[in-house]
């Protein structure tokens, strides 16, 4: 996989020998991207080993850059084929090409393991991650105050995709 500079990229599976390297990752990134994505600006090595043994995680490496993206899906408790996605993608690194390939892993994972829907929980003011959904097909997406659910139906899942009902779906 390319970035839109051209220098090259890789997706890999992550794994806690990855720490150092997922570490270094959030400390380039900016608060604002933590925060939206983790709800804070400190990330430690136990929300890693959390996310881990909840969810498949990847890496996309960069030559230079190192890690430049997370990104993890795994099912949602009690909510058979429903898996959450989460994708973190480093400022500089941003509108390159790089979440959305993540995503389509993240969703090719997925829907190997049965699901039939993605869903992301994230700020309403996250106009790239919803941008992105967006990309990745036609989401369903439920207002909860200044956050947002989105659910996203995976192609080829062959699956109706039930949806959990919500009070007020925003208008696009």
């Amino acid at each position: 996989m390319l970035l839109n500079s051209t220098r090259p990229a890789r997706i890999r599976t992550a794994t806690l020998a990855d720490w150092p390297l997922i570490d270094a990752f959030h400390r380039r990134c900016s608060a604002q991207a933590l925060h939206r994505r983790w709800g804070r600006t400190r990330i430690l090595r136990r929300d890693i080993e959390q996310l881990l043994r909840h969810s498949r995680c990847w890496i996309a490496l960069h030559d230079t850059d190192g890690v430049v993206a997370l990104g993890s899906a795994g099912p949602v408790s009690r909510q058979p084929g429903v898996f959450d996605l989460g994708l973190q993608v480093a400022d500089a690194h941003q509108r390159r090409g790089i979440g959305l390939a993540l995503a389509q892993h993240a969703a090719a994972h997925a829907r190997s393991r049965g699901a039939h829907t993605l869903s992301v929980y994230a700020e309403a003011s996250n106009l790239p991650m919803i941008g992105l959904l967006w990309r990745l097909g036609h989401p369903t997406e439920f207002r909860e105050g200044a956050h947002l659910e989105a659910r996203v139906p995976l192609p080829g899942a062959g699956v109706a995709c039930p949806t959990t009902p919500a009070p007020t779906p925003s208008r696009r």
